[in-house]
């Protein structure tokens, strides 16, 4: 077993020598300022990094206003953070909220945070094409803020990785890049705010730049004027919840015939002693549920992290259309186009690959398998690639309501 999974993030910075710069100019070529290798190598998990310039000339394709509009919605994931500085208290609120109380919002002083903006608008789904350098079912969400001045969350650690690009206005960022940080919490708060923070670096970042952190850095982020900051968030299931969700499935499948069994039990010397023996026996029950199964456990993870911490439930389309009506409408023009909502990918196996979209899983050729994780939109070429045993693949992730026929224009 790799013992670095014991490790804290921290730890691991501490033990990599002569550190890489904290801050480059990116000067327009690539949103890293860097070959993508070369930021795996030196930076991924390992140390924070600010771009400068990721993306020059960025202009947040989504305003203050629309943000505000989308946290009224039932469905969306918001939240109101409110910092009394005479006081130092934080009042959290969650969302939908009422349009009416935007315009009275104070001055100062308060942050709106909204979740999974990529799934609502693809103009902000469009920046996970910058990222296609990591693996796509590792993202989370795409989380918007809009900060009055003085907004803030407080000074915090999250334990996954993100990139902070600023989309509007002036955010200043400190962070605390030392191995070995404070990680206290108040108990006064609702939220999991830092009992100290002693940043190490203290930046401003105007639209465009981008900031890199790794799991486990303290941060702070302050508006200095009104501001939008974009936070693209990558998944990090706990332990508890990897290990608690695959004892479900195992559980589900167990078979209730393999049992605890003693047909060579001996008289104990003592009765309530439980034995050398009686362990073997129960590791021996365990050990029939084949816990080291590669394709069984390939198989519960795909599912689950195609499932894991969703947006929202997809729901079946009422009117079904059969695979004759679906290849018509390809033919004359049209496109299957992949809801927002939707996760997918994909794992080689002893049977060829599995296909994984929001727990579902097919039996796939790779070829199948490596097209469909992909394939935002399918036009007729592209499922003309697809086997039989692709196409009814397809044909089950539409009535799913996973895709949706978009009828070519005029």
């Amino acid at each position: 077993m790799d013992s670095r999974i014991h490790e804290s993030p921290a730890m691991r910075r501490k033990k990599t020598a002569d550190a890489p710069p904290i801050e480059i100019d990116a000067k327009g070529k690539t949103p890293l300022g860097m070959p993508p290798d070369r930021f795996l190598r030196q930076y991924w998990q390992k140390h924070p990094l600010l771009v400068r310039n990721a993306f020059p000339g960025y202009v947040s394709p989504v305003t203050p206003e629309d943000l505000a509009g989308l946290a009224c919605e039932e469905t969306a994931l918001s939240r109101i953070v409110t910092h009394d500085w005479d006081t130092d208290s934080w009042t959290l609120r969650t969302g939908p909220f009422s349009e009416a109380e935007f315009p009275n919002m104070p001055d100062r002083d308060w942050t709106l945070l909204v979740q999974d903006v990529d799934k609502w608008d693809p103009d902000i789904r469009e920046l996970l094409h910058h990222f296609t350098f990591l693996p796509q079912w590792r993202f989370d969400d795409i989380m918007i803020s809009f900060a009055a001045t003085g907004g803030s969350v407080g000074a915090h650690i999250d334990q996954y990785d993100v990139f902070l690009l600023q989309g509007d206005g002036q955010r200043r960022w400190l962070i605390d890049a030392r191995s070995n940080p404070s990680e206290t919490y108040r108990d006064d708060v609702a939220l999991k705010l830092l009992r100290e923070f002693h940043p190490s670096h203290d930046w401003v970042l105007h639209p465009g730049d981008m900031l890199y952190l790794p799991p486990g850095v303290p941060h702070h982020g302050i508006a200095v004027n009104p501001c939008l900051t974009i936070s693209v968030g990558l998944r990090a299931p706990s332990s508890s919840e990897l290990i608690g969700d695959y004892l479900d499935t195992l559980i589900l499948d167990a078979d209730e015939r393999v049992r605890y069994h003693d047909e060579d039990l001996e008289i104990p010397k003592d009765p309530f002693e439980i034995d050398a023996a009686a362990m073997a026996r129960a590791i021996e029950a365990l050990n029939a549920i084949r816990i080291n199964d590669p394709d069984r456990l390939g198989d519960w993870f795909g599912s689950f992290i195609t499932t894991y911490r969703n947006a929202s439930a997809i729901l079946p389309y009422a009117e079904s259309q059969s695979p004759v009506e679906i290849e018509q409408a390809l033919r004359s023009g049209a496109i299957l186009q992949r809801h927002p909502w939707s996760r997918t990918a994909w794992r080689r196996n002893k049977r060829g690959a599995s296909l994984f979209c929001n727990g579902a899983s097919f039996s796939l050729p790779i070829t199948d398998a490596r097209q469909l994780a992909a394939a935002e939109q399918i036009h007729q070429a592209g499922y003309a690639k697809l086997s039989d045993h692709g196409r009814n693949a397809l044909f089950a992730l539409i009535e799913a309501g996973h895709y949706q026929i978009q009828e070519a224009d005029g």
